[in-house]
């Protein structure tokens, strides 16, 4: 039984409906969720159109889900497939993988702490080129306005090789050295 529906704006939850749109689209779906105020339709897609602002996600039984959002002011035509009596398609309780979410959010911490921890705090532009710089080759970390590097060796204010101080013979005299490259390389880029 086909029904075509003309000027209603109410799309009732479970409709399997064809839409055609003023963008040419041609979409069957059946409806999850209307909202009036923003005149938006969801519609979980049963044939493959041209789909602008489809996503997928999993429903509740862990298959996937193609789903569009649909601005009501772009369909063009409506008409009434039928209506349907299976519960899968309401988003009362959509699936989502909590401990997916979790370990995201978790990742994206320790990133944004990561990067926190790489700025100086109170010390000048040129402090936090020469880290930056010494960071690209050696493991560095901040140590109030002192950079400390491999955990052993301190390059403090005005962070001239003489200031290096600390550490084995061996990796005071790497610091100096990549020390004395970096500021060469910076001076060499501001003059030029």
């Amino acid at each position: 039984m086909e029904v075509v529906v003309t000027g209603g704006e109410d799309y009732v939850v479970g409709c399997h409906l064809a839409i055609k749109t003023t963008l040419g689209d041609d979409i069957e779906g059946i409806v999850l969720a209307y909202d009036s105020s923003s005149k938006i339709v969801v519609l979980h897609i049963l044939s493959f159109s041209l789909l602008f602002f489809n996503w997928h996600r999993k429903g509740s039984s862990g298959e996937r889900r193609n789903l569009r959002f649909l601005k009501v002011n772009y369909v063009k035509d409506v008409t009434l497939l039928g209506q349907s009596e299976e519960e899968q398609f309401e988003l009362k309780n959509p699936y989502l993988d909590m401990t997916s979410l979790r370990n995201r959010e978790e990742a994206a911490i320790r990133q944004a702490e990561a990067e926190a921890e790489r700025f100086g705090v109170g010390v000048t532009q040129e402090a936090q080129d020469i880290f930056d710089a010494l960071s690209k080759t050696l493991p560095v970390r901040w140590e109030n306005t002192a950079i400390l590097v491999m955990n052993e060796v301190c390059v403090s204010q005005p962070y001239l090789p003489d200031n290096v101080i600390g550490g084995p013979p061996a990796a005071n005299e790497r610091v100096r050295k990549v020390l004395e490259l970096e500021r060469k390389r910076l001076q060499s880029r501001a003059t030029g």
